[in-house]
This record gives C-alpha cells, sequence and structure tokens, in this order.
C-alpha cells in the first residue's frame, strides 16, 4: 500500500510539472491583462509615472454612464451584433447542410466556402473598401451602368448605408466560420437516425427539425458564443473600413477604447470601457450557454 501511495504521489507531481508551465502561460496571457486592466480602471495614474496610482473608486464608469460617445459606441457595437450573428447562423447552417450532401467537387466546394475566412480581415476589409468607394468602387459602377442608380451612392459616408456596409462584409467573411462548425456536427449524427426517420415516412424538413437541429444545439452554441464574443470586441474591421465614421456612426467598443487609451492617452478610462466590454460579453454568453444547455 505504502508503495502504491508513493507511485501515486509521483505520477501526480510529475503530473503537476507538466501542466504548470501551461498554467504560468495562462497566467501571464491572460489572467495578469484582466487583472491589470480592472485596477487601472478603479485608480488614476500617469503614463511616464511621474505620479503613483490613486485609486479612484467607480469615478471612472461613473463618468462613463454620462458619455454619450461610450453609448454611441455600446449601441453600435450591439446593433453591429444582433444584425450579423443571426445572418450568420443561417448562412452558416445552410451552406453546412449543402457542404454535407454527396456532389462532384465538394473538395472545392468547401475550399470556396472557407476562403473569406482565412482572408486576413485587414486585407478583406481594404478589398471591400475598395469595392464600396464612391468614386471608382465595384458597387457604384455596376449600379450606374445597369440603371440601378443614376448617381454614386456615399456606401461609407453614410451612416445607415456605412453600418449596412459593415454588417455585409462580416456576414460574408464569417458565415464560412459558422458553416465549418455546424458542418463537424453535422457529420458526426449518425446516418442511423435519417434511415429510421425515412422509413416512419418523416419529410426533409421533419428530419430537419425533428433530428438535426436538436442534435446541432452544441456545435450551435459553440458557434453563437465564439461569434459573438468576436462581434462584440470587433475592431479590424471598423478600424479598417470606415475607422469609426462618418463621425461615430460605426465606432464599435474595441476602437473607442482604442481611441481613448493610444489618442487620448488615458489608460484608466480606457480600461473602464475594457471593463464593460467585459461584462457585457460574459453576460451574453451566459445567456446563450443557459438557453441552449439541454433540457433534463
Amino acid at each position: 500500500m505504502k508503495l502504491a501511495s508513493a507511485l501515486d504521489r509521483r505520477r501526480h507531481l510529475t503530473g503537476y510539472a507538466f501542466v504548470t508551465p501551461t498554467i504560468l502561460v495562462i497566467v501571464a496571457i491572460l489572467v495578469y491583462p484582466v487583472i491589470q486592466s480592472v485596477v487601472l480602471s478603479f485608480g488614476q495614474s500617469s503614463i511616464d509615472g511621474s505620479t503613483g496610482y490613486t485609486f479612484v473608486g467607480l469615478k471612472h464608469y461613473a463618468s462613463l454612464m454620462e458619455n454619450e460617445r461610450f453609448w454611441n459606441a455600446l449601441t453600435v457595437t450591439l446593433i453591429f451584433t444582433v444584425l450579423t450573428i443571426p445572418l450568420e447562423l443561417a448562412l452558416g447552417i445552410g451552406l453546412a447542410l449543402i457542404l454535407n450532401e454527396h456532389f462532384k467537387g465538394k473538395g472545392l466546394a468547401r475550399l470556396a466556402v472557407l476562403f473569406p475566412w482565412a482572408l486576413p480581415t485587414a486585407l478583406n476589409t481594404l478589398m471591400w473598401r475598395w469595392m464600396y468607394n464612391a468614386d471608382f468602387g465595384l458597387f457604384n459602377a455596376v449600379a450606374l451602368q445597369t440603371g440601378i442608380a443614376d448617381k454614386p451612392i456615399n456606401w461609407l459616408g453614410d451612416p445607415t448605408l456605412a453600418m449596412l456596409s459593415m454588417v455585409i462584409v462580416a456576414v460574408w467573411k464569417t458565415s464560412s466560420f459558422m458553416a465549418l462548425i455546424i458542418l463537424a456536427g453535422l457529420q458526426s449524427i449518425p446516418k442511423d437516425l435519417y434511415e429510421a426517420g425515412r422509413m416512419d415516412g418523416m419529410t426533409r424538413w421533419q428530419e430537419f427539425r425533428e433530428i438535426t437541429l436538436p442534435l446541432l444545439k452544441g456545435p450551435i452554441l459553440v458557434a453563437l458564443v465564439i461569434r459573438s464574443m468576436d462581434a462584440l470586441r470587433t475592431f479590424e474591421l471598423p478600424y479598417n473600413l470606415t475607422d469609426g465614421g462618418p463621425v461615430t456612426a460605426t465606432e464599435s467598443l474595441s476602437l473607442y477604447a482604442y481611441k481613448v487609451i493610444f489618442d487620448f492617452i488615458d489608460f484608466n478610462f480606457g480600461a473602464a470601457v475594457v471593463v464593460i466590454q467585459f461584462l457585457v460579453i460574459f453576460a451574453l454568453s451566459l445567456v446563450y450557454i443557459l438557453a441552449l444547455r439541454p433540457k433534463d
């Protein structure tokens, strides 16, 4: 017994030895910055270190509650998320269902679907910015030549059109990500279930509703959480496409925090924005998990 206990302790110590470096890296990369942001948001300090850290409590959060630009950035972020996520999910499910079928060129079709996701966001956004250009963009050229429009459309200069343009770019790029996760879920569903359903006289719609959707809850939850987190912290897309304009019509929370920290050089106020953003993301993720968890 003593020998077995000694071997167990040695195995546990060996396991801890292998896991410790990973834990230290996670703490250094993830946990420490979060703690540092929270600490900064409750205090006041100078960037050059000339004045020490002073605890000010909820001062920065109180200022945020009265800051119109913060509320605008939060509203823009939520609108962007609400518009993009349902469209991406619907397109992702549709693409996954198509790619799960057997047809010639399926491998090439899968590659084509994943191409937008594989493109770097900055490069992808610059390509769309050229197509949206009011003077020599592709969309205006097509609209003018086909008679859809009688004058150039200022896609990125109108507040409503700028938001719509940003949504289109996001949906085009990230629907393939949704499709990839849902396709993996589709391929894990046993074929026997569909065969049994056909024997019971189920239609394709009934199969989708009674078999496919219930068994895709897990992959759909994963896709929703990941994409919602990405949408709520979107930065590269508005930064490269509109720089938050016109005025602040497409300025997301991440972009606003970036400008507060690096343009206005206010790390403490910017940290408060980041903490609020984290809480919003955490709350939405919790809603997804509670709404889609399996019922006992």
